[in-house]
């Protein structure tokens, strides 16, 4: 009797479904990155004219601003990244984080609650839990932060950093800034996920998702382990890689501080990147790892955000009116 011969298995293709996932993350992605760095570079088009035009100043604005700052450092790097990095990380988080505490603390008007992510929470914020916050967000940018800050200035001698008088073109700093936007994506999501697993997660990590409705300031909220790990390692990793200007690494530290805040905010704010992701990680804690979301796509870690509400609400919001009742959530039973 003759047997059919045997039929060899086909591999098993992708499915069209997925790369489609996969390459809408990444054009999300990249009209992410690409708006950020036009914005910026209108900003500081619109910024050097008109400064100019008050000041009547002449040649590069930029160049002389940080001539002044040179000079205030005489030209010593070991002071400008030991003592000027610190400043400007201390001064951009505050900045921001007070406007918040405000809007949290004592601002309560209706037109400002429309924009919560998670409405009738932390209203008000507890008195006890964000004094704690700012203590232990001082603690990690101070005790923890400062000598991470100088363990980084050896690493940065033996890469080679650029601490000159002379500021790169201005192109070459836009592409620094895509760099280490991509490299704080890979770095964050996979040290993101290590903070899950079950020992780290329940010794460490579980600390951050004692704010399952976070607030501005818990963007730093974490154990003194996840600040290294999490907080402190990938946006260095990029200036480390591109062997970044100082003043380059100053600027990207501070767009990298201002997203992590309005990431935490709890508000989606018109006209403002949009925080529904990681507001869902904070609410799911198993779903929206990274910061761009393209390591979600690529290991389906956000698989139950895309399916809910909140992803259709993941959007820069470009008119005055609320998401939420753009895309409400739905009505549960019995209501």
């Amino acid at each position: 009797m003759q047997t059919a011969p045997a039929t060899r298995r086909r591999p098993e293709a992708v499915p069209e479904g997925t790369v489609r996932s996969l390459l809408g993350s990444l054009q999300s992605s990249l009209v992410v990155i690409g708006s950020v760095l036009v914005a910026f570079a209108a900003l500081r088009n619109s910024l050097t004219y008109h400064f100019q035009q008050f000041w009547g100043a002449s040649g590069s604005l930029w160049q002389s601003l940080w001539d002044q700052v040179y000079d205030f450092f005489e030209g010593d790097h070991f002071r400008m990244i030991i003592y000027g990095t610190p400043v400007v990380g201390l001064g951009v988080f505050w900045t921001a984080g007070i406007v918040y505490i405000l809007m949290d603390v004592f601002l309560k008007p209706e037109q400002l609650r429309r924009y919560k992510v998670q409405p009738g929470t932390n209203e008000p914020v507890d008195t006890r839990r964000l004094l704690e916050a700012i203590f232990w967000v001082l603690f990690n940018q101070t005790i923890v932060g400062w000598p991470l800050t100088v363990g980084f200035y050896y690493l940065f001698t033996l890469r080679g950093i650029n601490t000159s008088r002379e500021l790169p073109t201005f192109q070459w700093v836009l592409f620094e800034l895509a760099v280490c936007i991509l490299v704080e994506e890979i770095s964050f999501y996979y040290s993101h996920r290590l903070l899950h697993s079950k020992t780290l997660y329940k010794h460490i990590h579980k600390w951050h998702h004692e704010w399952t409705s976070p607030i501005s300031i818990t963007a730093l909220y974490a154990h003194p382990v996840e600040h290294v790990l999490s907080n402190y390692l990938p946006p260095f990793l990029g200036v480390l890689v591109m062997g970044s200007h100082v003043a380059t690494a100053w600027l990207w530290f501070s767009m990298a501080l201002l997203s992590t805040i309005n990431a935490h905010s709890g508000y989606h704010l018109p006209f403002f990147p949009s925080p529904e992701a990681h507001d869902f990680h904070h609410l799911k804690f198993t779903q929206c790892y990274g910061v761009l979301g393209v390591m979600d796509r690529l290991h389906g870690t956000d698989a139950k955000f895309r399916a809910s509400p909140a992803y259709q609400r993941h959007l820069m919001q470009l008119s005055l009116v609320p998401l939420r009742q753009a895309y409400p959530d739905p009505e549960k039973k019995g209501e």
